[in-house]
């Protein structure tokens, strides 16, 4: 491994560690205005995107998109409620890998079930379920990102010496890529399968529906 492949794998690695985490302690515990949700979350995930100084982390126009495609409630007098920003960071992430209906899928239950709920179990709940597990699984994926940075690096052993480089960063890519892609289709049929339950469970209600109207 070369000083200059050894440099990457620790920017690599230092950047997992730096991935953002935003507890519920952090939200503030008073609804805000939109200004202050796109401020707040930019604040706060800038660091997280892919060029910090031009991405936009979330716009007003994302928000009321959202809101629009069932993804989030609409806020009350023009103010978002700290449920709210629970559910636009959950919508952050999942954007960048999931389609609209695919989130719509993922998130309806979870609204309909635990925002404002009334049982004591609620999205704050659940996110620092989700997210706590989250965090635990850096280190596992530090040693993951290592172990394929190794693999990569041991590539193209016969290719030209002015290529190997280049060769062994592509091998380094497409294991990760090929990582990526193999989850996804897994989170794919997992939320296939919540739809298809989803719909079974309007169907049993609506055939409930019809007998009672029928009696």
């Amino acid at each position: 491994m070369t000083i200059d492949s050894r440099d990457l794998l620790n920017s690599i690695l230092n950047s997992l560690a730096r991935i953002e985490y935003i507890r519920p302690d952090d939200i503030p515990n008073i609804d805000l205005y939109m200004d202050q949700v796109t401020t707040f979350m930019d604040k706060r995930l800038r660091s997280a995107a892919r060029n910090p100084g031009d991405d936009k982390v979330l716009t007003k126009t994302m928000i009321n998109n959202y809101a629009k495609n069932d993804l989030l409630p609409s806020p009350e007098k023009k103010k978002y409620s700290k449920e709210h920003m629970l559910l636009l960071i959950f919508i952050y992430y999942y954007k960048n890998i999931l389609s609209i209906g695919d989130i719509q899928t993922l998130l309806a239950p979870i609204t309909q079930k635990f925002f404002k709920s009334e049982s004591g179990y609620g999205l704050e709940e659940i996110y620092n379920e989700v997210f706590g597990m989250e965090r635990e699984e850096i280190e596992a994926l530090k040693e993951q990102v290592k172990d394929k940075f190794e693999r990569a690096e041991a590539t193209f052993g016969d290719a030209p010496e002015e290529d190997r480089e280049f060769l062994r960063k592509f091998s380094f890519i497409c294991l990760l890529s090929f990582d990526v892609y193999v989850k996804k289709l897994l989170v794919e049929k997992l939320i296939d399968d919540l739809r298809e339950q989803g719909d079974k469970k309007d169907k049993r209600s609506e055939t409930k529906k019809n007998k009672n109207e029928e009696k």
